[in-house]
């Protein structure tokens, strides 16, 4: 079964859902797919694609727990973006001013890779995959 599926999305609840929102439309340039405000959570939900495919949903809850700080939590640990160049990927994040840890070398595949946070520290990953 599920070998003739595939993600369908990553859902991420943001603490300050204008920020957050702001982040991955104007920094990161994912498309609004659609935003709806659930008044009976007060809540937010957007919709986001990456080249016309969708895959993340932004939510903002009320009272919301944080999010554990240590890197090895149990959960989810971070969201991943494919790159054809790293260098490319490094000149676009110093435009748009979003500050990036040293690029690192996967061990076992050769392939290189940096981390940047989202507004509440959530770790994003540009992995460089040449083809």
């Amino acid at each position: 079964m599920i070998n003739s599926v595939k993600i369908h999305h990553t859902a991420i609840i943001c603490g300050n859902y204008e920020v957050s929102k702001k982040f991955y439309t104007e920094v990161l340039g994912l498309t609004i797919i659609a935003e709806n405000y659930r008044a009976e959570r007060e809540s937010y939900k957007l919709d986001l694609a990456l080249n016309g495919e969708y895959i993340i949903e932004l939510f903002s809850f009320p009272n919301r727990p944080a999010r554990p700080t240590r890197p090895e939590a149990i959960g989810l640990r971070h969201l991943a973006f494919q790159v054809p160049d790293i260098d490319t990927t490094l000149r676009w994040l110093d435009e748009k001013g979003v500050i990036y840890e040293p690029v690192r070398v996967d061990e076992i595949t050769g392939c290189r890779f940096t981390f940047i946070a989202d507004p509440d520290d959530l770790p994003i990953e540009f992995y460089e995959v040449t083809v």
